[in-house]
């Protein structure tokens, strides 16, 4: 079949970073990757110590309900009250989904039409603008201020007769900030009163530092039927592989994203399900250790930033584990990043793929190494961003 038959809506979508920097990674051995946002740890034994559970009930290889086993579903509805002061009512409820990110593609078909519009700010996390994108939707951007905090009146601004929904990440992926619980009030306030979603991306809901509160807009007063709260187990919980998310959602949405999440999976992996159960029921201090590890490479990762005042302004990141560096020059993040890792063996991500167009973006993550290899890899970015800049 020619070229010119094969034109889909998937011309229009942005290629998966990830893959792209990875097969450069491959190609220069020896290369340490600051890229990819994953832990290093592996999830809590009680999720493995649950899988014979799963194995003994033959029953447990047909599917099972769309929105998740009753068993998980108690276990996150403790979790929501105890951790994000979310209270599963009348007015709401939960869905397993297969990760994060198909909890947000469920989120765009159940509320759009083709045409519309969603708000993101920028820098955006790609999948969310991708995602946007497959559904025949548009993405319009807002800028965040210089520290990358929310601009609530330019959101405001942006709204028209198509938007459907305002969508904020908290903590952020690709900067690291946490946004003010003033900021996310005034948000979900402004979607209140204009009649769309808010949708709250919180998959880095554990990974804050200096004593900084995570806050989930689903917890304001009166925030039920419009807000849409996304989670994923694969941060805190070293469940990557795994795929297992949910989402908080308006009951009035309930059937239109069952009927999403129907057709493209039909139900959650039900051995993920009994895994993500066990993993819910590790003690506090399974949490505690990993991330008060990644603490520490953090400020590793802080301490070696600092050499690059001057040639960088690097904002003030409290949360996931991401730095967003505005590197000073006019070359184009992609070639730097190609640079990078042949002539310095490191990998970071280019902003232009966080739809930071105008000017050199790099994105440092930090969660998926140790502290000897972090250091080594940090250094090895400081020393090539300082050569080549």
């Amino acid at each position: 079949m020619t070229d010119d038959k094969l034109i889909s809506r998937m011309q229009a979508v942005q290629l998966p970073i990830i893959p792209v920097v990875g097969e450069l990674i491959q190609n220069s051995p020896g290369t340490i990757s600051l890229g990819q946002g994953v832990v290093s740890y592996s999830p809590p034994p009680q999720a493995i110590e649950l899988l014979p559970k799963f194995l003994a009930e033959p029953t447990n290889n047909l599917y099972k309900a769309v929105e998740g086993i009753p068993p998980l579903l108690t276990a996150l509805t403790a979790k929501l009250s105890a951790f994000n002061g979310i209270e599963i009512n009348d007015d709401n409820c939960i869905v397993v989904t297969a990760g994060s990110n198909m909890a947000f593609m469920n989120a765009i078909l159940a509320i759009t039409c083709p045409g519309d519009e969603i708000i993101l700010n920028t820098p955006y996390y790609f999948n969310h603008e991708m995602a946007i994108t497959m559904a025949g939707c548009r993405p319009v951007l807002v800028e965040t201020d210089e520290n990358y905090q929310l601009r609530p009146e330019a959101l405001a601004a942006a709204i028209t007769s198509k938007t459907r929904a305002i969508v904020t990440i908290s903590p952020n992926n690709p900067t690291g900030v946490v946004y003010s619980e003033a900021a996310l009030r005034q948000v979900n306030q402004i979607c209140s009163d204009r009649h769309i979603y808010h949708i709250s991306d919180e998959a880095y809901e554990y990974f804050t530092y200096n004593g900084v509160k995570h806050i989930s807009p689903g917890a304001f007063a009166g925030s039920s039927n419009h807000t849409i709260s996304l989670y994923s187990l694969s941060k805190a919980y070293g469940f990557a592989s795994w795929r297992i998310g949910y989402m908080v959602i308006p009951k009035h949405l309930l059937v239109a994203v069952k009927k999403v999440q129907d057709t493209i999976l039909i139900c959650p992996p039900v051995v993920s399900q009994y895994a993500a159960l066990g993993a819910l029921q590790a003690k506090d201090e399974y949490l505690k250790e990993n991330i008060g590890a990644i603490a520490k490479v953090r400020q590793l990762v802080i301490d070696s930033l600092n050499h690059l005042q001057g040639l960088c302004t690097i904002a003030q990141a409290d949360g996931a584990f991401y730095f967003f560096l505005k590197v000073h020059t006019q070359m184009d993040a992609f070639e730097l990043v190609k640079r990078l890792i042949q002539e310095y063996k490191v990998a970071v991500i280019p902003g232009t793929t966080f739809g930071m167009e105008n000017g050199c973006y790099l994105r440092v993550a930090y969660g998926a190494l140790q502290e000897n290899t972090a250091k080594a890899g940090i250094e090895r970015l400081v020393y090539g961003l300082q050569n080549i800049i």
